[in-house]
């Protein structure tokens, strides 16, 4: 299967936000923070900062020219601590258990080099255990502790992709 991040331009914004509540919809299996909103979609109240602030780049991801999924990388003024921080990442149930995430993190790293955190709900085992197998398969020496960030225990590495 071919895959491809494409960026996504200000003209896609609506099919990003379709994406995203279907994102937010998975994740509020493991938190009680997110909510329905009143028609029925789960909302990202800072989604029009991605069009009007630099160092948010929301990128589709593709699988054989179909769409899978989308990455949110954010750089400064958004992360002093590292060059970039892989905020949101979502495949679609159609393209999960085929590779194709593991393809997409491998084009992400490819084309942006640098250091990186990457954060994950502690109650969400599929995505820690997606990670870790991301940096074992990447060959990835990362460091990894814990937090509570707004209100949710998280888990997050910090690491170099050259």
């Amino acid at each position: 299967m071919k895959v491809i991040l494409k960026e996504i331009n200000p003209d896609k914004k609506e099919v990003l936000r379709n994406l995203y509540s279907l994102y937010l919809h998975d994740l509020s299996a493991y938190t009680d923070g997110l909510e329905v909103s009143e028609d029925g979609s789960f909302e990202f109240d800072s989604f029009p900062l991605i069009w009007e602030k630099e160092g948010i780049t929301p990128y589709f991801i593709t699988a054989d020219e179909k769409l899978a999924g989308f990455v949110l990388i954010l750089e400064a003024p958004f992360t002093t601590k590292v060059d970039k921080v892989i905020n949101d990442f979502f495949i679609l149930n159609t393209f999960r258990r085929k590779g194709v995430a593991t393809a997409a993190v491998s084009e992400i790293f490819a084309q942006n080099k640098g250091s990186y955190y990457i954060s994950q709900l502690v109650e969400n085992e599929t995505a820690v255990h997606f990670w870790k197998k991301i940096y074992q398969l990447e060959e990835i020496d990362f460091v990894e502790q814990s937090e509570v960030q707004d209100g949710e225990e998280v888990v997050y590495q910090t690491f170099v992709v050259s």
